[in-house]
Formats: C-alpha cells, structure tokens, sequence
C-alpha cells in the first residue's frame, strides 16, 4: 500500500492499475528475497533496477517515473540512511523539503514511525510520538489517510502519539483530522481565534463559559480535555529558571 502511494506522488493525478499495482509488488517481493539472501539493505534505487529487468512495458513506465527520485536532482530518499535508527530518540526534519519532495517525504516519515513502533511493541517496549506543525500531514491526502491509520494503531501498539499546531482551523477542515481530535483522550488548547474557538466547540462539546479560558488567553493557561473532563488550568511557569530557557521559543528570551 505504501509503496503504491509513493508512485502516485510521483506523478501528479496518478492512478495505479491492477496491472501496475501487481507488477509493483512482484518486484518488491523479488527485491527483499534477494536483500535477505545476499545480506544488503534495498533502496528505491534497488526498486528502479528490479523494475528494469521485467518484460511489461508498465514496469518499464515505472521505472522511468522513478528515475528522478532515486538517481535524478530528488533522490534524497534512494540511499540507505546515515541515521542511526535504532537510537533511543530519532528526530525526522521535513521543513526544508522542497514541494515536489514534501509529499514522498511525509510518507516515508510516517511509515518509518509505524515500524518503529511496531518492532518496540513486538519487544515489549512503550513508544513516545511527537509530531510538530500537525497539519501538514493533513496537507497531502495520501499522509493523511495513512497517518490517521497510524494514529489508532499506536495506540493499539503501546504507544503514545502527541501532535502539535498552531493552524487549528486548518486541522479541522480535514475530516480525518477532526475524527483523530474527537477520538483523543487528551487535549492541551491554548489561546485560539474565534473562527478556531467556534470550531474547537462544536467538536468537543465545549461550553461557551469555559471557551473564556481560550479567548484572549495569557501564556500558559487555556483548557485540558481529559476523556470527556474539561476543566481550565494556569500553568505560570517561572522565567528565572534554566529549565524554562531551554523551553522557551520566544527570539528575545533564546541565548
């Protein structure tokens, strides 16, 4: 399933067949049978060759679609990782990914998530994820789709998923993305504007008496969800600490 969503990133308005969409997985089948038997790990540039050496013209058309990904100007995906991602924290960067990237990336990001938390689980061990800027994995319906998956089964998996946003009223126009908010055990709001607020109410059932603890609200307070519990909080954090320079991202106050 993923690696038929790559390609249809690959090319705008793409839409694989059941003949494209069978060849993609003999192909990949072939190519972990022979990392596995030859001890290397595969790549979409292993991917691209495997492709090559089938007879249908469709996998031929496959492999060229490829060609700018894997040993073209956008192959930051076609090589095995410098990371190593067996650390205890593996952080993903996707910020300064160009457009024509941010879509494949985000995929390959979310997937790498869903593995790492399912070998944890297999090992008896809990996962903790954050994810920052939450509504740009809404920005692509395949990330979308996927993560959203992802987000119930990590729960499933001893797992801890944690977004974080600013553009709450871009989150909520996705559909899915407001089926994952509804769904969540806990949720932190801050100050939101009144388009956000309205929105936030008709989600969570919130009462226009405790939306005051969101409007126009100072650093530190705002409204904790927790199952169907809304109750307001004030959270002063002082300013003369070290732990608090660490946590500030405010320009004026960074060292």
């Amino acid at each position: 399933m993923v690696l038929s969503s790559h390609f249809e990133q690959l090319e705008t308005n793409r839409v694989l067949g059941a003949k494209e969409r069978s060849i993609i997985d003999r192909c990949t089948s072939n190519v972990y049978r022979k990392a596995k038997e030859q001890g290397f790990t595969p790549t979409l540039l292993t991917l691209k060759e495997e492709l090559l050496l089938q007879s249908e013209v469709e996998a031929k058309d496959l492999a060229l679609s490829m060609e700018l990904f894997t040993s073209g100007s956008l192959d930051t995906f076609a090589h095995p990782t410098n990371v190593d991602t067996n650390n205890r924290i593996v952080v993903y960067d996707i910020s300064d990914l160009g457009a024509q990237l941010k879509a494949l990336g985000l995929l390959v990001v979310t997937d790498a998530m869903l593995n790492r938390v399912s070998r944890n689980w297999r090992l008896g061990k809990r996962t903790h994820v954050f994810i920052d800027e939450l509504h740009v994995v809404f920005e692509n319906e395949y990330s979308a789709n996927f993560f959203t998956s992802a987000w119930r089964r990590f729960r499933k998996r001893n797992a801890f998923p944690t977004g974080l946003t600013q553009n709450i009223e871009y989150l909520l126009a996705s559909v899915d993305a407001r089926t994952m908010l509804s769904n969540s055990e806990f949720i932190v709001m801050h100050n939101q504007a009144a388009s956000e607020r309205k929105e936030s109410a008709d989600l969570l059932n919130i009462s226009s008496q405790q939306l005051s603890h969101v409007t126009n609200a100072p650093a530190g307070s705002g409204l904790l969800r927790v199952g169907h519990a809304i109750v307001p909080f004030v959270n002063k954090f002082p300013k003369d600490t070290k732990l608090y320079q660490l946590m500030t991202t405010k320009p004026n106050e960074q060292n």
